[in-house]
Order: C-alpha cells, then sequence, then structure tokens
C-alpha cells in the first residue's frame, strides 16, 4: 500500500470526527393522520368474516385425484369399424381383361374437324413496335355502357330523394302552419264600434280632468300634468280618427 507523504502535522495522532446525522424528518401531520387511521379501522370493514364450509375429514386429498382424467373407452363393436379409404388397399387386384372397342384416333380426328376454331384473344399495341395488352381490361372497349342498368338512377339515390322531398315537404308544412298562427284577424264592427265607443269615453275623462285644471300654471309639477293630458288627447284623437277612417282594421296575433 501507499504510505502517505510525509509530513510533521501527521505525527500527531488525529481524532476522528464522527459526521453528525441530521435529525429525522417527521411530518406535522402525523397525529391527525394516525387519529383518522384508528377511527377508519375495523375488522372485516372490506371484506367481511369468511363463510366457507368447513372441509370434512373424511374428503381427504387421494393419490392421483388431481389428474386428468380420459374420456370413457368406445365398445369394441365401434372400433372394429374402420373409415373408408380412399386408396385401395395392399390385397386388392385390379379388374383384369376390360377393352374399348372406341377408335380414339377417328373421334379425335372428327372432333378435329367439325369442331369450332379458337377465337383469338382480342389485344391492342400501344405502338407499332410495341408490346401487346389484353384489350378487354384496358378500358378501351365500351362495356359498361352496354349494360342493361347502364344509366338507370340506383335505388338507394331514389330512396334519399325522396326522403329529401318529405322533409321539404313537413317543413313546408309546418311553416305554414306557423304562418297561419301568426296571421292577422281582422276586427268585427261590433268589436270596432265598442272600441271606438271605448276611446271617446277615455277622451272625455282626460278632457275632463283637464278642464278641471288651475287657469294659472306657476309650478312644474303641474305644468308637467298639463303636458302629460295634451299628450294623451293627441294620443285618443289620432286613434279615433284612424278608426272612424278605416272601416276594416286588422289585428296581428302575438
Amino acid at each position: 500500500a501507499q504510505c502517505a507523504q510525509e509530513s510533521i502535522y501527521n505525527l500527531l495522532p488525529r481524532l476522528e470526527e464522527k459526521p453528525v446525522k441530521p435529525p429525522r424528518y417527521i411530518s406535522t401531520f402525523r397525529p391527525s393522520v394516525k387519529r383518522e387511521v384508528e377511527k377508519n379501522k375495523a375488522r372485516w370493514k372490506t371484506m367481511g368474516p369468511a363463510k366457507v364450509a368447513v372441509p370434512s375429514p373424511k374428503n381427504f386429498l387421494q393419490k392421483h385425484s388431481k389428474e386428468p382424467k380420459l374420456p370413457a373407452r368406445k365398445k369394441e363393436q365401434d372400433s372394429k369399424k374402420l373409415p373408408a379409404l380412399s386408396v385401395p388397399r395392399r390385397t386388392d387386384h385390379p379388374v383384369m381383361g376390360i377393352q374399348s372397342k372406341k377408335n380414339f384416333i377417328n373421334t379425335n380426328a372428327v372432333a378435329a374437324i367439325t369442331g369450332l376454331p379458337k377465337k383469338p384473344q382480342p389485344i391492342y399495341v400501344d405502338r407499332r413496335q410495341g408490346d401487346k395488352y389484353l384489350l378487354e381490361t384496358s378500358g378501351l372497349v365500351p362495356k359498361y355502357i352496354k349494360k342493361k342498368d347502364y344509366g338507370v338512377t340506383p335505388t338507394y339515390v331514389t330512396q334519399r330523394n325522396e326522403e329529401m322531398k318529405r322533409a321539404q315537404k313537413e317543413y313546408e308544412a309546418g311553416i305554414l302552419e306557423h304562418l297561419k298562427k301568426r296571421a292577422m284577424k281582422q276586427l268585427s264592427d261590433e268589436e270596432r264600434r265598442s272600441l271606438l265607443q271605448g276611446l271617446k269615453k277615455n277622451w272625455e275623462e282626460v278632457y275632463r280632468e283637464f278642464q278641471g285644471l288651475s287657469v294659472e300654471i306657476d309650478t312644474i309639477p303641474k305644468k308637467i300634468y298639463k303636458e302629460k293630458l295634451e299628450s294623451q288627447m293627441k294620443q285618443l284623437e289620432h286613434d279615433i280618427e284612424v278608426i272612424e277612417k278605416h272601416k276594416v282594421i286588422y289585428i296581428a296575433n302575438e
């Protein structure tokens, strides 16, 4: 081991200074937490007491009792029946001596002579010395416009259009009903006559109050009251004139 560097300060033995541990941290909420835990603590609070039947001493664990058991064996008659094989057995012998009198050469010659020639598959070439491609899948053949249902509106589109028309009719009917409710009401002759009489009666009452005013208006309240009566009389005169002028009057429903 490497020795420490020689120094005069190392001649005297030094006392080992042990590090002082800081005081342990204790939360200020410790007492309240303890009280809360003791208050809410109780036996069997969440799970409750165990209600399990006590096992009988006669039903003890036996040997091989937990091992998986195989299904019951089938009867011997079923086991003797073998499934049908798709290949011949080793003991089977082929049927010998069967010959056909068909002349395959003549049959093939007649089929080749009388048969229709094979139609060539239509192709197209993109340029003079280019590659060949199938014409049917190229999109150049107008096979879609020759379909029976080409140009026919699909059923889901017609159903959607009918639903839209029905919704539009319901909306228009609701608007018409709303307008009918808010339509103007015509005043009858009796209602017009009674209204006119009531306005004239009100004008007479206001005019009587106006006539009862003092000759000299020397205070502000008297002046304000006089102006108020004059405005009421002007409004009543205007309403009476309008009702007398017009024989037919309509009132909008609120």
